[in-house]
């Protein structure tokens, strides 16, 4: 491992500073994605500047009535909290669908956002790949691509983004918020990772140097009837092969709000706006809910042997949204 420096921050304008005084420098929150990545060489910063003494880690009430949720509240803490179970069910079943409780009561819900993908040829710098060297290829794309992307790629990337939180987090539009040198800012979720195209190591639409302080969600009345499914490949502890996060409100037999997100489909967190839109003020049964389905779909470009995930995504709508209809109060 490379040697480096370590240093606590103890305010979020001094955190914020010794970053912008070296670029060369990486925030750490859990370290449970960072440290493994220096391990294997792929992150080589020289120094870290330790957040987690930061006043970040609360989870609040806003005004609006939505919730505020610190950056470095750990995954396990927004797992547990009441008013996460209670107005945002769908996000607390991600989180406990993600990584196992050692990791969880260490991750960092700022750290979760920013997690970089567990494709394999990423995580050997042995090997070329896009994202650690720009200009180096893709070999996923003619190599080992079973569980890459099938919406939102291109061929200079085809990896998914790793995250389970952040699907849930996506399909309630949250907002980020973050801290520069210039002061404040925000960014939707939804514009936070940026699209793949030529440049795929460019992640995410955060200013240099900024830190990310907290995450709101507004109020979504719907999203207390929700539901986060993950479809893995074992049982215990691994990641999606693909994942939905889904909210419906139904009235009258006809779909009054829906919420839907895609999770291991693409480079970031896939909002289903095209199924929402089939979805809102359509009867609800399942052959509007695999219309829905099929309409997100349609933009899918799987490689040879992705394919599954079309039927499998398909699939976890119909089933997802079935089982939310039927608990629906009569």
């Amino acid at each position: 491992m490379r040697e480096f420096d370590y240093q606590r921050a103890h305010d979020v304008a001094g955190a914020v500073a010794l970053l912008d005084a070296d670029p060369d420098t990486r925030f750490l929150g859990g370290g449970t994605n960072l440290v493994d990545l220096m391990k294997t060489g792929v992150e080589r910063p020289a120094r870290l500047i330790d957040i987690r003494e930061l006043p970040l880690d609360r989870i609040e009430t806003t005004p609006e009535g939505g919730l505020r949720i610190g950056a470095t509240v750990t995954n396990g803490d927004l797992a547990a909290h009441p008013e996460v179970r209670r107005r945002y069910p769908a996000l607390a079943q991600a989180v406990l669908a993600g990584a196992s409780g050692q990791l969880r009561n260490m991750a960092t819900v700022g750290g979760n956002l920013l997690q970089r993908t567990r494709c394999g040829y990423f995580a050997d710098v042995s090997r070329p790949c896009n994202k650690r060297v720009p200009g180096s290829g893709c070999p996923a794309v003619a190599g080992e691509h079973r569980n890459h992307a099938i919406l939102g790629a291109s061929d200079h990337c085809v990896a998914v983004h790793a995250s389970d939180m952040a699907v849930a987090l996506t399909a309630f539009d949250a907002v980020v918020h973050f801290e520069t040198a210039d002061g404040p800012g925000e960014l939707p979720l939804t514009d936070f990772y940026l699209p793949v195209g030529d440049t795929p190591h460019r992640e995410t639409a955060l200013p240099a140097g900024a830190l990310i302080t907290g995450i709101t969600l507004p109020p979504a009345p719907v999203a207390a009837h929700s539901r986060y499914r993950k479809v893995r490949e074992r049982a215990s502890y691994a990641f999606a092969i693909g994942s939905l996060a889904a909210a419906l409100d139904i009235r009258d037999g006809v779909v009054r709000d829906v919420r839907l997100a895609f999770g291991a489909v693409a480079s970031r967190p896939w909002r289903a706006a095209a199924a929402e839109r089939v979805l809102t003020g359509a009867p609800a049964g399942p052959e509007t809910y695999a219309a829905a389905a099929d309409a997100e779909l349609a933009a899918a470009r799987p490689l040879p042997h992705n394919g599954y995930k079309v039927d499998l995504i398909r699939n976890l709508v119909v089933a997802v949204l079935t089982e939310l209809a039927e608990e629906t109060p009569r």
